[in-house]
């Protein structure tokens, strides 16, 4: 399974803005060879990369090394993701457009940055939206909640309050899909 460069360059750049240039060598130093060669150089935001090598082994240590192996930490990364991704005239189509529009387009922005995967929108209700990520063949907890993170961002951006996003059901956890619930004022 791959990920999309767009998805992995925020690592580093998160890393920094919350634990400086010493957090991100302690990282870079902690990391896998095949992932510290990639984030010392310049990241192809149009490549493929390895999943587990690039993405979640290299989650794994930031969440080890700054948040006790906590997964906030891999949620914390999916919202600084959102707010790169959503800079300049993506942030007014964001603001201009619903939240239900946000949650519909799910499906689309998710398989640009994963590859093979696949997310439906199940339901979607007044302010509410559930998905089901039914194809993610290295199901992991730590992308399960960077995509949560990302998704909580994306609803603020485009002006929520009251964001609540939540994992109810995860393929990591040997379900048969990962339904992520979110919910907002």
């Amino acid at each position: 399974m791959d990920v999309k460069g767009t998805a992995i360059v925020a690592i580093p750049k998160f890393i920094v803005k919350k634990f400086g240039k010493e957090g991100l060598d302690r990282w870079l130093a902690a990391i896998n060879k095949e992932a510290r060669k990639v984030y010392q150089g310049s990241i192809l935001v149009g490549n493929w990369y390895p999943i587990k090598e690039i993405m979640i082994e290299p989650t794994q240590k930031m969440c080890d090394l700054f948040y006790q192996g906590d997964v906030k930490g891999a949620r914390e990364g999916g919202r600084y993701s959102a707010e790169l991704a959503l800079q300049g005239v993506y942030r007014i189509f964001v603001k201009v457009g619903s939240p239900e529009f946000l949650i519909r387009r799910a499906s689309n922005a998710f398989t640009s940055y994963y590859h093979p995967s696949e997310i439906k929108v199940m339901a979607q209700e007044d302010k509410k939206g559930i998905m089901h990520i039914t194809k993610f063949p290295e199901a992991s907890h730590l992308v399960e909640n960077r995509i949560a993170g990302w998704i909580e961002g994306a609803l603020e951006i485009s002006g929520c309050k009251n964001v609540n996003v939540q994992i109810t059901q995860s393929l990591a956890k040997g379900a048969p899909y990962t339904e992520v619930v979110a919910s907002w004022a």
